[in-house]
């Protein structure tokens, strides 16, 4: 288990910095994306302030040549060749030479503007090579000035190497910077993998001193997301503790009540003479023996009924044919058996056998004390619970002497048959599906064994 918390961790832990890194990725990816686009809105709305001054300063003569006044311009990158900063005029015909006004800065370059004709007034955007080989973010518009009221495309322009360098030295600080809270990030993955696996830790130890016998239930007060399973697993220690005290203690009743017999048979085995009635000591004997062992068996079959879950087994055909069963092998009686079922079926949480077995044993106990009739009903109980009741019209019980008749071969009547098994193996099996079985007074005049099941729960 040690190796498997380990695994566990580091599995945890890989998982945890590898969706951090994709996040902080994303995230990176998505800031540099947003200060570039940032960057490039500031640079175009600098170059819409120098296109508006750049349209404020031209001015074309009676011969209609345009002129615009450097002076005006205030920014010394116009003046300074390969400044970063461009402006030029050009005629708006398909047939115009470009350049006809240029900054300083462009020295003996031009504009390579695409042929495009932008609307008076409109402001296009391009992105051109530049001068030197940069690359330049160009604003242009088309106004008429002038006596003759011709049309003038101007455009200004901005070197991008300052601005692809502001945006590097960003996504390299943004590196770091990430880089660093993805470090951190991974210490405190690491720290409440560690935390958050220390109960398991907990409870390797305690299974390691229950394991050695230090121990014999795992500790309380874990953390609400163990101790569900630290209390089932107690649960199922104490059902198994249970089933063996159980079981160990069956198998002394067994040895202990097999003595006598056991003994008796010895004796006359090693008697010179035995007694002329030997032959019936002999019988006595073994079927004492073999109702001992009848009813351990019968204990050993009720404590494995009650640990099956998940069963389901319809009552009414089962109790049918049982009363079927029971017409035929006391037919010489001539009793009248029915049957009375509610109109929803009635499933037992249990295997078909142990609720034969169980109606079985009831019904045939009826049947022997009966005068002329048996009835077996049953119904649905709030709480996923059945009741199920087998009446006669024999003598019945008293009510101070029913504690005997569910005793282990506790019969009444030495004149009926059986071994007095019947009531009492039916309350175990009750029992062992956590059911109750209980004698009282029927309707019928006789004896009414009631017994409550768990029901089984309805399908979807």
């Amino acid at each position: 288990m040690t190796r498997r918390v380990a695994s566990l961790r580091w599995r945890l832990l890989a998982a945890t910095l590898a969706a951090v890194a994709v996040a902080l990725t994303l995230a990176g990816v998505l800031l540099q994306g947003l200060f570039r686009e940032h960057v490039m809105r500031q640079t175009e709305a600098d170059l819409l302030r120098q296109l508006d001054l750049l349209t404020a300063r031209l001015v074309v003569d009676a011969a209609d040549q345009p002129r615009v006044d450097a002076a005006a311009l205030a920014d010394p990158r116009w003046q300074q060749p390969y400044g970063g900063l461009y402006w030029q005029v050009d005629r708006q015909t398909p047939a115009a030479a470009l350049g006809v006004l240029r900054s300083r800065s462009l020295w003996e370059d031009t504009l390579a503007l695409p042929d495009d004709e932008p609307a008076q007034g409109e402001v296009h955007r391009h992105t051109l090579p530049g001068p030197q080989g940069g690359e330049l973010r160009v604003l242009e518009r088309t106004v008429r000035v002038g006596p003759a009221d011709s049309a003038w495309r101007l455009s200004v322009a901005a070197d991008l190497t300052e601005t692809d360098a502001a945006v590097a030295r960003f996504r390299g600080q943004l590196v770091l910077s990430l880089a660093m809270l993805l470090v951190l990030l991974g210490l405190a993955a690491w720290t409440q993998v560690a935390v958050g696996l220390r109960p398991l830790r907990d409870l390797r130890a305690a299974l390691a001193a229950l394991r050695e016998g230090r121990a014999h239930r795992l500790p309380s007060g874990l953390p609400a997301e163990v101790q569900p399973l630290v209390d089932d697993f107690n649960r199922v220690l104490a059902r198994q503790e249970d089933h063996l005290s159980r079981a160990r203690t069956q198998a002394g009743n067994l040895a202990h009540a097999l003595k006598t017999p056991l003994a008796v048979l010895d004796q006359l085995a090693t008697q010179a003479e035995p007694p002329a009635d030997w032959r019936t000591h002999v019988r006595e004997q073994v079927a004492l023996a073999r109702r001992h062992v009848d009813w351990q068996l019968a204990q050993a079959r009720a404590s494995a009924a009650g640990q099956r879950r998940g069963l389901r087994t319809e009552v009414a055909p089962t109790g049918n044919a049982l009363l079927r069963v029971m017409d035929k092998v006391h037919a010489q009686r001539h009793l009248d058996l029915g049957a009375h079922w509610p109109r929803e079926p009635l499933v037992f949480a249990g295997e078909e056998p142990d609720l034969q077995e169980l109606l079985g044993n009831l019904l045939d106990n009826a049947c022997q004390w009966a005068t002329s009739a048996v009835a077996l009903t049953g119904q649905r109980l709030p709480n996923d619970r059945l009741a199920l009741c087998v009446d006669d019209d024999g003598p019945g019980i008293a009510p101070e002497a029913r504690e005997q008749a569910l005793a282990r071969g506790g019969r009444l009547d030495e004149r009926k048959p059986g071994s007095g098994l019947g009531l009492a193996i039916a309350q175990d099996l009750a029992r062992r599906y956590e059911g109750t079985l209980t004698l009282e007074d029927s309707p019928l005049g006789g004896l009414r064994v009631r017994v409550e099941l768990p029901a089984a729960p309805d399908l979807a």
